[in-house]
């Protein structure tokens, strides 16, 4: 394994508070032992107060920008970067990506954000819009975005990511409505129930269309390409009815075709079970579900992931994934939310290891300390981006709003 200058996460030691069906049993606590080495701390000063967060050595955490409104996926065309929103704004900043410019506003939740090809595409939750764009646009009104496709819309989960692959096709996740829906990327599903996974869209036709690329997927909000594999990885949300400690959330590898079990089949950290809550008949059998090459502690709430490539600044972490996770409402014991604040899990940047180009189940922290003993939150990362400089991006929808980065600090 690499030599690393971080900590290696703790996967903590999780055991199930029920069965997820009748007669089986718990399984063994899984996860590496836990080290701490290697960070910086550093205080911060935002908004008027001072926080003490720990980063990786040789990095030092900025706010970039505070005057964005619930931003959420970040991507770049070019050095220019884009920002969507849950505010409905879309955003767009040049280097150094301090100044606030809105190219539209819109309803329906312009989550993510792609240019290509002299176009404008907007992810929203019932679907792809696009526009005419050059670098000199400045504004667009709503009503010159035309439908590229239809998303399956509707309520519960409504964010859509949408990325272009290495092969030029744009790829679009979303997830199920709740913990147990019977929802299912397939023609056999009606259209707004064909959620919980990666569509492709395929513009090879006088009329768009999705395909389905992976399905099973609860709420898959992040998904990005190896650099050298060009294998897709996405994360995954758990659902939230097993209680606080069950089931852990995903980071998956994607193929074509791939069936990733959820609503109906779980993993616990060691092997598949049936969830009972999900009462429909399994569109596919547990011999065909592909379980996560890592896991992250539950209600963690993964948002989006970034590759490192080999060139830029973090080149330490070449090849690695960076994954942004929110931290979820849910509170010991129960996941309920109900209970003391203090106990949700930590909002934080983390980092899944990669070796010759295969995903280990090595996840290590970035970043510590969004979190106050009490459980208030400062920070809540959503998007995260590797930008043309090299330096590591992502943006905060909650807390203390904006865009933040993760700076390599000069050598003295």
């Amino acid at each position: 394994m690499k030599t690393r200058i971080l900590s290696i996460a703790l996967f903590l030691v999780l055991v199930l508070t029920a069965p997820l069906a009748s007669g089986e049993d718990q399984p063994e606590p899984y996860g590496p032992p836990e080290t701490t080495v290697g960070y910086t701390r550093q205080t911060i000063a935002v908004a008027g107060h001072e926080f003490e967060v720990q980063v990786p050595q040789t990095f030092h955490l900025e706010l970039l920008n505070p005057k964005l409104n619930r931003p959420r996926i970040i991507s770049f065309h070019g050095d220019r970067m884009f920002i969507g929103s849950g505010s409905g704004n879309l955003y767009w900043m040049d280097p150094p990506y301090r100044e606030t410019r809105t190219l539209a506003k819109m309803g329906g939740y312009p989550h993510s954000i792609v240019v290509r090809d002299q176009t404008i595409l907007i992810a929203r939750t019932h679907g792809i819009y696009q526009a005419p764009y050059t670098r000199e646009t400045r504004w667009i009104a709503e009503e010159d975005f035309e439908l590229l496709v239809a998303l399956p819309g509707g309520w519960g989960h409504n964010s859509r990511t949408m990325k272009p692959g290495p092969d030029g096709n744009l790829h679009v996740s979303l997830g199920i409505r709740g913990n147990c829906s019977d929802e299912y990327l397939d023609a056999s599903y009606e259209f707004d129930s064909r959620r919980g996974g990666i569509h492709v869209i395929d513009e090879s036709g006088p009329v768009a269309t999705l395909v389905p690329f992976a399905s099973g997927l609860r709420n898959p909000v992040g998904f990005d390409w190896h650099p050298e594999s060009k294998t897709m990885y996405a994360s995954n949300n758990g659902p939230d009815h097993l209680g606080f400690d069950q089931p852990p959330e995903y980071f998956s590898e994607i193929k074509r075709g791939s069936f990733h079990g959820m609503p109906w089949f779980q993993f616990d950290g060691e092997k598949l079970r049936r969830d009972p809550c999900a009462q429909s008949v399994p569109p596919r059998p547990v011999s065909e579900v592909s379980i996560p090459v890592a896991t992250f502690d539950p209600r963690n709430a993964p948002m989006d992931l970034a590759f490192v490539p080999s060139h830029g600044k973090a080149t330490e972490f070449a090849g690695d994934a960076i994954v942004a996770l929110r931290g979820s409402w849910g509170t010991a014991p129960d996941g309920s939310g109900t209970g003391d604040p203090a106990t949700r899990r930590h909002p934080k940047l983390v980092l899944v290891e990669f070796e010759n180009g295969q995903a280990t189940s090595n996840v290590l922290d970035l970043t510590l300390g969004f979190q106050s003993a009490p459980g208030e939150r400062w920070i809540r990362p959503v998007g995260v981006a590797v930008g043309p400089d090299g330096e590591i991006y992502f943006t905060s929808d909650s807390g203390i709003q904006g865009l933040y980065r993760l700076k390599k600090t000069e050598p003295e």
